[in-house]
């Protein structure tokens, strides 16, 4: 087998030319808010707008910092204003039924018109309605049915007085009322005379007494009767005044709204309901005869009548659309239910919290009725009640405003209950795909009202055509922003660390927000050196700046390396010793890191022992790949006979979970070692999976892999004889650092590909592996020649200690 030789520089990363750029700064182009590589995503937007059948809401989904929330945007600014603009929406006392508030749909920009007219209404109704109750016709009015029932009851007191007068007796007024008397020459007789009178006299007074009493009291029993048509005749002069002093004010209105057949409506129930609350419009009395502190106090209680009048017929706009273009868009970033649904609040008075409708305020879907509502997908369903309450008016197409209560089912405190609004509305969600495949898996009534999926992709092809239109968006980004120019080779590194973000230097990452916070950074950081342009330079320092920043962790784990607390050693061979590689993320950077991989063997039943899963530290992943080598081995050199070991493999000095594949040709690479006695090189570290046929797998992170490692090797001194192993499928992937690629430059570190685990550990070892025979058998002084005979000498060994064997017998 030929030697392996190191990959050279340039397959360690894939430079963007800055010279193959048509500008010289980003102020030579025209700037482009375009969104990169999202054809997918686009289709399915448009289709979803398009789509007006219910159920065709969209969840646009992708990783965060892909500028999704400006893509909806992008794409709603284009479509809103081509459609019509939604009407306005306000509530209106029920006054046949307070606690019902009726809902007025009013065309666009009319809201808020309607509610001044009705205020204007109100307040020339309080001047009218009290100058019409002052007004001399009013008084003689009142006065003459006033004056009428006063004659009526003198005329009723005079015939009693004449029945009276025929019978010898007199109606005089007591304080306790009217009673009758009998009278002698024109004067009522005494008690004492009246006693001295003869028996059948008193007795003849005493009859024409009970007569006049009961004629007395059939009078007053008719007298409540005379009240109430008195009041009666009062209030229907009340009412003809009231509908003389407002009648043609709210005659007005209503030819100002007379197409609206709502509005008119609640005009003539408001002009009833005026009529019989009159005294909302007239003031509390005041006169010189009340002392100041009586007038002070008098005024303070006007006020809430006042109010009142204003809030019993005034009108609370909610949806208010006058200065809306099209369709509403509304991006909402509080979706709480209240925020969401609407609510109704309360005020306090005299002591208890009261409420109507002039206190309901609308919700995020009022305001995006008969358009659009963005919302986080999140943050709806980190929300108590609001998930279950958007799907319900989704599908009964009306939004109801309710307490959480009310709409659970609950039994609550009376509050209202307003009139629901149609609803018509298209809910966009943004989230990850993640939370995307679980609401299509566990909640039903996702799929039926979310149909259509627009999915981000987070990668694009790297051609110089996308170069440049990362360009157009780099340098809308930089006007929008008001920042420096950039210079092209600065938008040259910027393009180069998107392959890197993308972890692949044929790909770019369509997450612009970390390349953004790169280009301010460095605009930043150009200031500071008294550049008016942005040059790589500046894009490097903001870069390494960015790294330091969080850098305290891997610091730290190389630092105890170096120290020897962590035992890596990068020097010399062991035998059953290997150094892997892997990956550790915090919150968004991620670190490589060397872990020491041992392998021991011993005779046993063909089990290798894998520590990390019998203590519950691997993954079901890793635990994969260590059932895998075992396969390998036992069908690359002892086909036709049982394996006769017992190995344990163990990542020495890890305290935490280990899952993944990555290290399972690093594990077998140990465990070949441990069989054939050749040492290892500690100056490689090795990452890569392996299937059963000993190919050598893709991984991921492998420039963190490499980089981690490399930065251990260069505190200690470079050697020349250090380096990297990785797939020859992960060649693609390169984007070191600039350091690393010096270093291989000048031959003091080495990067590796290989396809197959006799190909590395031919370079682990410095020994040639040796391909298997047509017989099976391997060519003697190889590697897997070795391996193949520890093997049968295994087998021998235990086939020696009987047929069941004995774990535990040195190996």
């Amino acid at each position: 087998m030929a030697p392996i030789p190191a990959l050279s520089p340039d397959k360690l990363y894939t430079r963007c030319d800055p010279d193959a750029f048509p500008f010289e700064t980003t102020r030579d182009l025209k700037g482009s808010s375009a969104i990169l590589g999202q054809e997918r995503a686009s289709e399915a937007m448009t289709f979803g707008l398009d789509m007006a059948l219910d159920g065709y809401n969209l969840f646009v989904m992708g990783p965060p910092g892909t500028g999704r929330h400006r893509f909806v945007r992008r794409f709603l600014d284009a479509k809103a204003p081509g459609l019509p603009t939604a009407p306005d929406w306000c509530y209106v006392n029920n006054f046949d039924d307070p606690l019902k508030p009726r809902a007025l749909q009013l065309p666009t920009g009319m809201g808020c018109r309607f509610r001044a007219d009705m205020e204007r209404l109100i307040t020339d109704a309080r001047a009218a309605i009290p100058a019409a109750f002052e007004s001399d016709d009013y008084r003689i009015r009142r006065q003459a049915i006033e004056e009428s029932f006063k004659e009526d009851q003198g005329a009723l007191l005079e015939t009693l007085q004449k029945e009276a007068e025929t019978r010898g007796m007199n109606l005089i007024q007591t304080p306790t009322g009217i009673a009758f008397a009998p009278v002698r020459n024109g004067q009522v007789i005494n008690p004492e005379e009246f006693q001295k009178l003869p028996e059948d006299e008193k007795k003849q007074i005493q009859e024409h007494v009970e007569v006049l009493t009961n004629q007395l009291q059939a009078a007053m029993r008719s007298a409540p009767k005379k009240v109430r048509e008195l009041r009666d005749r009062i209030r229907d002069l009340d009412r003809d005044i009231t509908e003389f002093a407002v009648g043609s004010l709210i005659e007005d209105v209503m030819d100002a709204y007379k197409d609206l057949a709502p509005v008119i409506e609640h005009l003539k129930s408001l002009r009833a309901d005026i009529l019989e609350n009159v005294d909302l419009f007239i003031p509390m009395p005041t006169g010189p005869q009340e002392a100041p502190d009586q007038n002070a106090m008098a005024a303070v209680f006007r006020k809430p009548e006042e109010a009142a009048a204003l809030r019993r017929y005034g009108v609370n706009v909610i949806v208010d659309n006058r200065d809306t273009q099209g369709a509403p868009i509304v991006f909402h970033d509080h979706p709480t239910y209240p925020f969401l649904m609407g609510r109704t609040e309360h005020m306090a008075q005299m002591g208890a919290l009261v409420t109507d409708f002039s206190l309901i305020k609308g919700g995020a879907l009022h305001d995006a009725n008969g358009g659009y509502l963005v919302i986080d997908a999140v943050k709806l369903l980190t929300q108590p009640f609001a998930w279950d309450a958007l799907k319900q008016a989704l599908r009964a197409r009306e939004i109801r405003i309710e307490t959480p209560t009310q709409a659970q089912g609950f039994l609550g405190t009376i509050s209202l209950e307003p009139e629901p609004i149609p609803l018509d509305v298209k809910v966009i969600l943004i989230g990850d795909a993640m939370l995307h495949y679980l609401l299509q898996s566990r909640d039903p009534d996702f799929p039926d009202l979310f149909k259509v999926a627009a999915e981000f992709d987070d990668r694009l092809h790297r051609t110089p055509e996308a170069h440049l239109k990362f360009a157009e968006l780099l340098s809308a980004m930089v006007d929008n922003e008001k920042l420096m120019p950039l210079h092209r080779s600065a938008v040259a590194r910027l393009t180069d660390e998107s392959a890197r973000h993308a972890g692949d230097s044929e790909r770019m990452s369509t997450r612009i927000a970390p390349l953004a916070d790169i280009v301010r950074e460095a605009n930043y950081w150009a200031g500071q050196n008294g550049h008016d342009t942005v040059r790589d330079d500046d894009i490097q320092k903001a870069i390494d700046a960015r790294k330091r920043r969080v850098s305290r962790y891997s610091e730290r784990i190389q630092e105890e390396i170096l120290r020897e607390t962590i035992l890596i050693d990068t020097t010399g061979g062991k035998v059953g010793q290997i150094n892997g590689l892997a990956v550790s993320q915090i919150g968004e950077t991620s670190f490589g890191k060397p872990s020491r991989i041992t392998a021991r063997l011993r005779i046993g039943a063909g089990k290798v022992l894998d520590v990390e899963r019998e203590v519950e530290l691997g993954g079901p992943l890793h635990s994969k790949g260590v059932m895998i080598l075992t396969s390998y081995i036992a069908s690359h050199y002892l086909a036709d006979e049982p394996l006769s070991l017992s190995a344990s493999i163990v990542f020495e000095q890890s305290y935490g979970g280990v899952d993944g594949d990555s290290a399972s040709s690093t594990e077998l690479y140990a465990l070949l070692s441990a069989l054939s006695g050749l040492p290892i090189s500690q100056g490689m570290a090795v990452t890569g999976s392996v299937n059963q046929y000993g190919q050598v797998q893709a991984i991921g992170g492998v420039n963190e892999k490499i980089e981690g490692f490399f930065d251990i090797c260069n505190a200690r001194g470079l050697t020349g004889n250090q380096g990297v192993l990785i797939p020859v499928s992960n060649v693609k992937h390169l984007m070191l650092r600039e350091d690393v690629i010096k270093a291989v430059n000048a031959e003091q570190f080495a990067v590796y590909s290989v396809e197959t685990i006799d190909q590395g550990i031919e370079l682990l070892t410095g020994v040639a592996a040796g391909e298997k025979n047509e017989d099976g058998t391997f060519p003697d002084g190889g590697v897997n020649a070795r391996v193949q005979a520890r093997l049968r000498d295994l087998a021998d060994k235990r086939r020696a200690f009987g047929t069941g064997g004995q774990e535990g017998a040195s190996a």
